[in-house]
């Protein structure tokens, strides 16, 4: 699994919950143009969301130059790795609490128990995703590392 794969579920995660994204019933016509227009708590998310995105992006691209300059040495490579995932852990908890901030005031003008159980289990998934991610990330890197180091397998020779 590569790095950039674990790093775009978490986004997919991070972005397109339950909470982002909830079916409802359909609704008239008026009443459905007013629930597409995005809230300014839901734009303001969304920027701060487009925001985190960014730093993992810068994250993973310090992630690949250490994998890179590690050339196969799981040691030297896993201990930059490490100390990379330490650097960004602020931002992985701060967007942590974020989200469930805006779970919480999605769920206070939620119109029924129904909506306010499917931001509650929105609010649980995202914690236990993206508190997955730093494990996730060092596993895709100790892997990506070792293939690094593993020899060439040379192709068998042609038959005559």
């Amino acid at each position: 699994m590569s790095l950039r794969l674990v790093l775009a579920a978490s986004a997919v995660l991070a972005f397109a919950g339950p909470a982002l994204a909830q079916e409802a019933p359909p609704a008239a016509p008026a009443a459905q143009a007013a629930e597409e227009t995005p809230s300014a708590a839901e734009i303001a998310f969304k920027a701060r969301a487009e925001a985190f995105e960014t730093r993992m992006e810068q994250m993973e691209g310090e992630i690949d130059a250490a994998i890179a300059g590690a050339d196969g040495d799981q040691t030297k490579g896993l201990a930059e790795v490490d100390a990379i995932l330490a650097r960004y852990q602020p931002d992985l908890d701060a967007f942590v609490a974020d989200f469930e901030a805006f779970i919480d005031a999605e769920a206070a003008s939620a119109p029924d128990e129904e909506t306010r159980a499917q931001l509650s289990g929105a609010k649980m998934g995202i914690r236990a995703a993206m508190s997955s991610v730093p494990a996730q990330v060092r596993a895709a890197a100790q892997a990506e590392i070792a293939a690094a180091a593993a020899p060439a397998v040379p192709a068998p020779a042609p038959a005559q």
